[in-house]
């Protein structure tokens, strides 16, 4: 377990070794909501997950991250172009974007300021699709240890804004022609190492490690172990995905 800290010092890092990617089919869905598929603005990007799968079904995709250390930590792709710049001031022409993107990171944003400038380069026909996804699941035995973790033993490290993804974006404000999307999942076969790699990526457990000094999931391990006996064997993980579209106000 001690490789984990170790060998990650930045969060960034983490983020990009273990953070889930989004299925395929959502992007299908979303690339058939709108007309024309010229520009898509993937906000917030990180290490730019989303950015890559957009570049299946759009020509150029603009990924946008005020960090740094994400951007540089973000997949390359011939048809993505990276900025580090603020969600709420978009280089970006009027009117000029199909499809805006935020992957796992509106609760973060100013977000009546991000929606001003969501409306000023979207096109009139185009869509802005925002979503995060839940705590994984695996099994009966293994889940409530899991929340227990999310809830309790790093629950007092989320930041305040995480409270706007617990409560599954109902409570953003979204001034938007809402579209009721179908259900996506994330679905991923992961070693017990992976599944914990995943943990450590959360912001809590950074927060954690750091104000503690010391690594939550050494004791976690310990727990799951009774339950993930074989630390080789892949379990599948699931993550349910909270998503909200809508088109821009007639």
């Amino acid at each position: 377990m001690a490789t984990f800290s170790d060998n990650f010092s930045k969060q960034a890092s983490i983020y990009a070794q273990f953070r889930p990617s989004y299925p395929h089919e959502l992007y299908d869905y979303l690339s058939n909501l709108t007309p024309a598929h010229a520009l898509a603005w993937d906000c917030g990007t990180g290490n730019g997950q989303s950015a890559i799968h957009l570049a299946d079904f759009y020509d150029q995709v603009y990924a946008s991250d005020p960090s740094e250390a994400q951007i540089k930590n973000a997949f390359q792709h011939e048809k993505v172009t990276y900025h580090v710049e603020r969600a709420e001031e978009p280089s970006l022409p009027a009117h000029a974007v199909d499809i805006i993107t935020v992957a796992q990171a509106i609760h973060w944003f100013d977000i009546d300021k991000f929606y001003e400038a969501a409306k000023r380069v979207l096109k009139k026909d185009g869509i802005i699709a925002v979503w995060a996804y839940a705590v994984p699941q695996v099994d009966k035995n293994i889940d409530p240890i899991t929340q227990n973790f999310h809830d309790k033993t790093v629950g007092p490290y989320w930041p305040s804004e995480i409270k706007l993804l617990q409560q599954g974006y109902t409570t953003i404000p979204f001034p938007f022609r809402e579209i009721e999307p179908p259900e996506f999942y994330i679905r991923k076969k992961y070693k017990l190492q992976d599944f914990l790699g995943h943990l450590l990526s959360w912001s809590a457990t950074q927060r954690y490690i750091q104000q503690e000094e010391r690594n939550p999931l050494f004791k976690l391990k310990e727990e799951l172990q009774p339950f993930w006996t074989d630390e080789e064997e892949a379990k599948q993980v699931t993550w349910k995905i909270i998503m909200r579209v809508g088109k821009l106000p007639s």
